[in-house]
């Protein structure tokens, strides 16, 4: 499967389930741009910061998806 292949499959997806897996990436997103900055940080404690908090309740996914659905 390519790189196109995939961003395809991602685009495909329901909105909801884009948003819910950008929120998970998050941690590990972190924890990459860190280690490049030279401080690495544990992914155990950004996975527990992370788990106490809620994904945000509107996104610029969702509005940007009814803004081109219309």
């Amino acid at each position: 499967m390519t790189w196109q292949d995939k961003l395809r499959a991602l685009r495909a997806l329901p909105p909801e389930t884009q948003q819910r897996r950008m929120w998970d990436h998050i941690p590990q997103s972190v924890a990459e741009s860190m280690a490049f900055e030279g401080e690495p940080v544990g992914m155990d404690l950004l996975r527990a910061q992370h788990a106490r908090r809620a994904p945000p309740a509107t996104s610029k996914l969702r509005e940007a998806s009814s803004a081109t659905s219309s």
